[in-house]
C-alpha cells in the first residue's frame, strides 16, 4: 500500500479551484505548502493535507511535484532568488556606474521587499533542520553568494575604522542577519516602508557611515537605473 508521501504516478491534473483566479494551480499549491510548512513544520505536513486544503486530489498534485521537498526547496529558492539576481547586478555596477553606498541600500530594500512578499512568510523555514539536508544545496548556496555580495557591497562603503576591525565575510554575515529580521517583523504584522527604510539606515550605520552619508545613500536610490532597482 503507498504511503501519504510516496510519489504517485503523475496524471492528467484536475482543475485546481480558483480560490485566487491569479494564481497558477501549481502556485495554489505552493501557496497551500507555505502555509501548512509554517503553521505546522514540514515534516507534519502530509501531501494529503496540502491537496486537500487547495481542492484538488493528491495524485493530481504529484502531476506538479514530485514531494514536499520539491515544494519547500522552490519556496526557499523564491525567497532569496531576486535578490541574488540584483545583487549579481549591481556588483557589476559598483563603484563605476554606482555607489557602494548607494548599491548596498538598493540591495538591502530589495531583500526586503523580497522576503516580505515571500507566501505566508516562508523565511521563517530557514533554520528548520530539514533544510540543513542535501537537497537543500542550492538555497544555501544562493543564500551564502548573496551574503558574499552584502559583505563585498558592505566592505567598498565602509568607513576605514570598519573595515580595519572586521573582515567583509564578517561584515556580509551581519548585513544579511539584519535584512533578515523583516522575517520577525512580519510575525508582528505587515512590513511597511519605514520599517525597510530603518533597515536599510541600520545596515549603512553598521558599515560606519554618518548621518549625512545615510541620507545622501537612501536619497541616491532614485538615480539607481531602473533595470537595476527592479
Amino acid at each position: 500500500m503507498r504511503t501519504d508521501d510516496r510519489p504517485a504516478r503523475p496524471g492528467r491534473p484536475r482543475a485546481v479551484p480558483d480560490a485566487d483566479p491569479a494564481l497558477s494551480p501549481r502556485d495554489q499549491i505552493l501557496d497551500a505548502a507555505a502555509a501548512l510548512f509554517v503553521e505546522h513544520g514540514v515534516s507534519a505536513t502530509s501531501t494529503r493535507a496540502i491537496a486537500e486544503r487547495v481542492g484538488i486530489r493528491q495524485a493530481s498534485l504529484y502531476y506538479h511535484f514530485a514531494g514536499k521537498d520539491e515544494m519547500l526547496a522552490e519556496l526557499l529558492t523564491t525567497s532569496v532568488r531576486p535578490s541574488l539576481d540584483l545583487a549579481r547586478d549591481l556588483d557589476a555596477r559598483v563603484p563605476d556606474a554606482v555607489p557602494a553606498a548607494t548599491a548596498l541600500a538598493a540591495l538591502v530594500r530589495s531583500d526586503v521587499d523580497t522576503l516580505s512578499r515571500t507566501p505566508h512568510n516562508v523565511g521563517v523555514l530557514y533554520l528548520l533542520p530539514e533544510v540543513q539536508g542535501e537537497r537543500y544545496d542550492g538555497f544555501r548556496a544562493d543564500r551564502q553568494a548573496l551574503q558574499d555580495v552584502y559583505g563585498r557591497l558592505g566592505a567598498l562603503a565602509a568607513s576605514p575604522e570598519v573595515t580595519a576591525s572586521i573582515t567583509a565575510d564578517q561584515l556580509g554575515a551581519i548585513l544579511i542577519q539584519l535584512v533578515e529580521t523583516v522575517i520577525q517583523l512580519r510575525r508582528a504584522g505587515e512590513v511597511g516602508a519605514a520599517d525597510r527604510e530603518a533597515i536599510a539606515a541600520t545596515c549603512l550605520r553598521v558599515c560606519g557611515l554618518g548621518a549625512a552619508e545615510v541620507t545622501g545613500a537612501l536619497r541616491g536610490m532614485s538615480e539607481v537605473p531602473a533595470a537595476v532597482e527592479a
